[in-house]
């Protein structure tokens, strides 16, 4: 299994950072290889992405969700990944924190992740998010409900 931890400061309060990350239909418009997201129900989630030019779809749950702090999932079918956000208000500014592990397969996936491909892109869609949502000014939409883990 491997580990990646990355951020980024977002010029926007954290509300405004939270609310729109919870708006994940619209991660293909500043995620680099994110083709599609589907918001099935307030846990579930549809993912179709291409990674290492395969397109790959996995069905991903929302285990804890807390707002302003925090959101956790984890995979449950497909493509194995799990991870977290955590949003901490910085004044007027939001640190936004990423950590992911996911588990590559085959020789090119191995490699590529040898050479920080996942680690890049991930640091890349940060910074894309930033800039999309300090663009914009405001967040296109918000939801504000709590998840909280229900097993270990």
């Amino acid at each position: 299994m491997e580990r990646v931890e990355k951020e980024t400061e977002i010029d926007a309060p954290v509300r405004v950072v939270y609310n729109q990350w919870t708006q994940f239909e619209e991660f293909p418009e500043f995620m680099e290889g994110v083709i599609e997201v589907r918001q099935l129900d307030d846990r579930r989630l549809y993912w179709s992405a291409e990674i290492l030019g395969k397109e790959f779809d996995w069905d991903a749950e929302i285990y804890e969700q807390v707002p302003n702090t925090c959101i956790k999932w984890r995979s449950t079918s497909g493509k194995h990944n799990a991870g977290a956000v955590f949003f901490t208000p910085k004044g007027d500014k939001t640190l936004l924190r990423m950590v992911m592990e996911y588990e590559p397969e085959g020789f090119v996936e191995k490699t590529a992740d040898a050479l920080g491909f996942v680690s890049n892109r991930v640091q890349t869609n940060l910074d894309r998010f930033r800039e999309f949502l300090e663009r914009r000014g405001r967040e296109t939409g918000g939801w504000r409900g709590e998840i909280h883990n229900t097993r270990a």
